[in-house]
């Protein structure tokens, strides 16, 4: 498919090997014009005919030889820009996307630890206490009448003891809930699926925060729910902005993630927390808490579920807090949607994993959980207090608990840029684009601070970090010449 370049544009036109998109091949019954637009430009990125830095038709042109309208070129550009496909620049143009893959070859998690110091994946410390902790455990189960929790098909909710359990541990996060309200799910990504899934209707809107973690904008398009960003300041979403967002109507639901937020790393404050939920009470709209960091900080902090037992759903995980590889986590319901979240969880995955539960419960029982919990807090402290050292000046905002940091982009560099420039060095990072919910964030860059390195490797990575933010960025990209 081939496109002749247009000679009202200046500098690169698409490619070297112009493509066209023929308007029969854009008109697929079903679907809209400009997502089918946006499949072709996505597919043609994905093979190469699109390469990065290519520059794309203006909207009108593209409009004129495809029979569209300017609109419907619009949308799909944006699109395209959500997607991390496209990179719209006031008065310059739109752009196909260097991403990652476009120089080093393949994903960043593709490569070996070796070739990456990857601080684009927020995951939990591993240490040497993690290692022999999994060994005892596996020792132990090989040892044990399995019996109990791998021959079982029900309850769907999870097996008695581990919810009786799981009751136990959220006690210590402030939620108190009877076992028949609490379902153990694969993680805590799980939960918030089945708590939205519970709730949202296609079309509904649903508040979060204007930065959030890209999994609950990817629910997003998979549940067909409209997400609307709020603005926050240190503490999360702004009062004001939820009272005049609940005030103008049509609002069904919120999804939170009041401690540790990823990817700011903020934390929302007791008082802050009884205000948003005294909004969301007085007009009657459901918060679903990811709460999957919420072990980490040891306050006595309210939870949603506590304070609006009949409109809260709360969820939390192991995977950041004491095993990254431990994908088991609990969601507490309303009373009245016990029953439709068991259905849900049977229909997406017929139950969570019950030897994952198991194991949970076994190291809740033994204090090991708490053990390694302990160890979390320890090292993110340290990581923490290295990042600062080593970026005094360029942390935008963090917590001494958190697993991440957000970094402020200087002036004479743009967020892809810095991304490409760090990759070329072997270090991984994430830019704003995946988080963004809403307006009035900013931007950033998030590093991660988890995983299995020394002190000394994070020094390193973070240094190079430092000096790149330091650095004027190139007048071209030698990668994009051919």
């Amino acid at each position: 498919m081939r496109r002749q370049a247009n000679p009202h544009t200046t500098g690169p036109v698409l490619t070297t090997r112009p493509v066209v998109w023929r308007p029969d091949l854009i008109k697929q019954k079903g679907v809209t014009k400009h997502a089918a637009l946006t499949e072709r430009i996505i597919a043609d990125i994905d093979a190469g005919v699109l390469k990065p830095m290519d520059r794309m038709p203006t909207h009108r042109d593209l409009a004129r030889d495809l029979g569209l309208s300017v609109q419907t070129v619009s949308l799909s550009y944006k699109e395209a820009e959500r997607l991390g496909f496209l990179s719209g620049e006031i008065g310059r143009g739109t752009f196909v996307k260097a991403r990652v893959t476009d120089r080093a070859g393949r994903m960043m998690l593709d490569h070996s630890p070796n070739e990456v110091l990857d601080l684009s994946i927020i995951r939990g410390v591993y240490i040497d206490e993690h290692e022999a902790a999994c060994r005892e455990i596996f020792h132990q189960l090989a040892e044990s009448d399995t019996a109990s929790f791998m021959r079982p098909c029900r309850p769907i909710a999870g097996l008695d003891r581990h919810r009786e359990t799981a009751r136990l541990w959220l006690r210590r996060l402030g939620v108190t809930a009877g076992a028949d309200r609490i379902l153990v799910t694969n993680g805590a990504a799980h939960g918030v699926f089945l708590a939205l899934s519970c709730i949202a209707r296609p079309g509904d809107v649903i508040l979060c925060e204007n930065l959030t973690d890209h999994g609950i904008i990817g629910l997003s398009n998979v549940l067909g729910f409209s997400l609307k960003g709020l603005p926050t300041d240190g503490e999360g979403i702004l009062p004001d902005a939820l009272e005049s967002a609940c005030a103008a109507g049509g609002v069904r639901a919120m999804v939170l993630i009041p401690t540790l937020n990823n990817p700011t790393g903020h934390v929302m404050g007791a008082v802050r927390r009884k205000e948003i939920a005294a909004i969301a009470a007085r007009y009657g709209i459901f918060v679903v808490e990811d709460e999957v960091c919420r072990p980490m900080v040891d306050e006595d902090l309210p939870s949603m579920a506590e304070m609006l037992p009949e409109l809260g759903f709360f969820v939390t995980s192991f995977t950041k807090t004491v095993l990254t590889g431990l994908r088991v986590g609990y969601l507490v319901v309303p009373p009245s949607y016990s029953i439709r979240a068991a259905s849900i969880l049977r229909v997406s995955s017929w139950s969570g994993t019950y030897l994952s539960g198991e194991i949970a419960t076994r190291w809740i029982e033994n204090g090991t959980a708490q053990r390694l919990l302990d160890v979390q807090r320890r090292e993110a402290r340290a990581r923490q207090s290295v990042a600062a050292t080593v970026l005094e000046g360029h942390i935008a905002s963090s917590h001494p608990l958190a697993l991440c940091a957000w970094l402020k982009v200087p002036a004479h560099w743009t967020e892809d840029r810095l991304v490409r420039a760090l990759a070329n060095q072997n270090v991984a990072v994430s830019p704003s684009e995946p988080f963004i919910a809403g307006a009035g964030h900013g931007g950033g860059i998030r590093i991660c601070l988890g995983g299995r390195m020394s002190h000394a490797t994070l020094s390193n990575a973070l240094t190079t970090v430092r000096n790149t933010f330091e650095q004027l960025p190139p007048v071209y990209d030698i990668g994009s010449i051919g």
